[in-house]
């Protein structure tokens, strides 16, 4: 049977269409797998789970626009590559840079309780902000909406948001002692002290308690420095009967 020209020019244009539209079915599915060994052979057991983050790090870019924020998050940077999870411009807007299930390079050296490599056992949020500046409320609405997402989805405990500066005392003072902890308490996130504060009793140990909080002791004045930031929006290195006070509580919150 003879068919007109046209029919082969359409005929060929329709199977050239179905085999791109097979191939790229096929290179779809093979993103899906998860990579193999091609030296073992692939047998397959249920018995693993993702990466599970078991805490939330605030941090403040400390740039002049989040353009700048996200140019330093994506590059090399001449100190090394830092990364985040997230970066919330002032005017409230998510930006997410690395999966959830992904380990960011947002936390460096440091320790918070047990946990000793917070990059594989955290989330990082960056804020876009200078450092000296308070934080736009936008932003702060942004943050609260974000932190009940990943709370929730990723099942983090809500007290179990911390600043930079609170397991890096001795490198770090993001977010600062203008970053409103308080706001974050009343929408039901983060470590704070509940009901009236009292005076502890007479063997109470404000050190001990700062320990068992999660901040490390190696350097106790970075340590009180960054909890004064965290708790009192203040500088200052000594502990003093309101810390201890603070503390109590704290202690009684992890430990009721």
């Amino acid at each position: 049977m003879h068919f007109p020209l046209r029919w082969h020019v359409n005929g060929c244009r329709l199977l050239r269409g179905m085999a791109l539209l097979a191939v790229a079915v096929l290179l779809a599915a093979c993103a899906s797998v998860p990579p193999h060994n091609a030296l073992a052979t692939w047998v397959p057991s249920p018995n693993y789970n993702a990466r599970q983050p078991q805490l939330i790090v605030l941090h403040f870019t400390e740039e002049k626009s989040v353009q700048q924020g996200l140019d330093t998050l994506r590059s090399g940077n001449s100190e090394g590559p830092v990364s985040a999870h997230y970066l919330i411009g002032s005017d409230g807007h998510i930006y997410q840079l690395v999966a959830d299930t992904e380990r960011a390079w947002h936390a460096g050296v440091g320790r918070w309780g047990t946990i000793t490599d917070v990059n594989s056992a955290s989330i990082g949020i960056e804020l876009d902000n200078d450092g000296q500046s308070p934080f736009a409320q936008a932003q702060i609405a942004s943050l609260l909406r974000l932190l009940t997402d990943l709370t929730d989805r990723l099942h983090i405990p809500r007290t179990q948001i911390v600043g930079h500066e609170d397991f890096a005392p001795t490198r770090r003072n993001d977010p600062g002692p203008l970053f409103p902890w308080k706001q974050l308490a009343d929408a039901g996130f983060g470590l704070w002290p509940q009901g009236v504060l009292t005076d502890p009793p007479a063997s109470f140990d404000p050190w001990m308690a700062l320990g068992e909080i999660g901040y490390p002791l190696d350097d106790r004045d970075a340590a009180v420095h960054a909890f004064h930031h965290h708790y009192r929006g203040m500088e200052g290195d000594g502990l003093d009967a309101q810390d201890s006070r603070i503390l109590y509580a704290l202690t009684r919150t992890v430990n009721p």
